[in-house]
């Protein structure tokens, strides 16, 4: 093996080969044949998939300088070194499947950086600095354990797909809303309680999916008309199993059996009479939204905590009169988006319009889509 690889090398050098591929070689060390004398200069994409590699050399920019693509999926790398940030013309970085704990501030200097990898590590954080990196355009951090995300990922004005699946995230960075690139959002399996109300109000954004976030209990209206995915949010697995949709057929019920329970309320033109907690929650958020100080004048015992957090986070806003809602929403479904993404989440992909329940909005309303 160690014969075959060190031809492998030698003939790359020699002829000069722009891409070299190393995967499967058993490797627990780096090559040192790679970073002999001048290195491999001219190499552009280096692929060492499947190895036992532990760590990076300190010294890979300066001797393979022109690397575009570097490929280390399913090692057991533990850290990588600061001299990382010298590859000045990476553009795709594949860390995922290793061991990683700790990502260093220096991959915000790889300004080329286009795609990053870190699927399955062990990271419970990420550094500020991926804020820097103004030409990313694929970020997959899914699988690993992050409680947040950068605040300066909003810097990111290039991001078109953010993968967080997997991890231990509780909200959505609201200034998430302000990457106008940005086309795909998947952070299913996490701990969200709510999405930004904004979310989807980028015509850019079509696909979100936040399936199995058991906490989550309703979805902005701006996502409506969007390819979305929410099965799991809001109830236990038991619960959904034991829900029944009256007053629907088969096809409907089985299309709204992934919506969070207070989306799943279906209303008609005669229902136009709202429950009183959601009355009283409008009220609330009138008061609230004309004059803040009045409800700080409140006793705190006043209202439940519960209440108190659906006031600040309503479900969503209707479609056509934009109040907001806190208990029920009626929605309209639109048939699925012929998208390469729609067969993957099967059932889960749905789309959907707000509406509250006054007369004027039910007017239009129609379940047929």
């Amino acid at each position: 093996m160690a014969t075959e690889l060190h031809e492998t090398i030698f003939m790359a050098k020699q002829e000069r080969h722009k891409n070299l591929f190393l995967n499967y070689r058993n490797l627990n060390i780096f090559p040192v044949e790679l970073l002999k004398d001048e290195g491999l200069q001219f190499l552009e994409r280096l692929y060492m998939k499947r190895n036992s590699l532990t760590t990076l050399p300190d010294n890979l920019a300066q001797k393979l300088p022109n690397l575009i693509e570097l490929y280390l999926h399913s090692n057991n790398i533990v850290i990588i070194p600061e001299a990382i940030g010298n590859l000045a013309r990476l553009q795709s970085l594949d860390l995922s499947n290793n061991a990683l704990q700790l990502l260093c501030p220096e991959i915000g200097r790889l300004r080329s950086l286009r795609h990053l990898r870190l699927s399955n590590n062990q990271l419970k954080c990420l550094p500020s600095e991926i804020g820097d990196l103004q030409e990313l355009e694929t970020l997959d951090v899914s699988m690993n354990q992050l409680m947040s995300l950068p605040d300066r990922l909003h810097r990111c004005l290039s991001l078109q797909n953010l993968t967080a699946d997997h991890n231990l995230l509780s909200h959505v960075p609201r200034q998430l809303c302000w990457l106008h690139r940005l086309n795909q959002l998947s952070m299913a399996s996490n701990r969200l309680t709510f999405l930004p109300l904004d979310l989807g109000r980028s015509r850019e954004l079509q696909f979100v999916f936040v399936d199995n976030n058991v906490d989550l209990k309703g979805l902005p209206s701006y996502l409506y008309n969007k390819v979305i995915g929410c099965s799991g949010c809001g109830m236990s697995s038991q619960v959904l199993e034991g829900y029944m949709v009256e007053g629907l057929g088969e096809a409907l019920s089985e299309a709204l059996v992934g919506l969070p329970a207070e989306v799943r309320i279906i209303g008609s033109e005669t229902d136009n009479v709202a429950p009183l907690e959601e009355l009283a929650m409008r009220t609330l958020h009138r008061i609230h939204h004309h004059c803040p100080s009045d409800l700080n004048l409140l006793p705190p015992i006043t209202l439940p905590k519960s209440l108190l957090d659906l006031l600040q986070f309503p479900l969503g806003h209707c479609h056509r009169c934009s109040q907001a809602m806190f208990t029920i929403i009626y929605p309209k479904l639109f048939p699925l988006r012929e998208t390469a993404l729609a067969g993957v989440h099967r059932r889960t992909t749905v789309s959907f319009v707000a509406y509250c329940c006054s007369s004027h909005c039910l007017r239009s309303f129609d379940l047929q889509g």
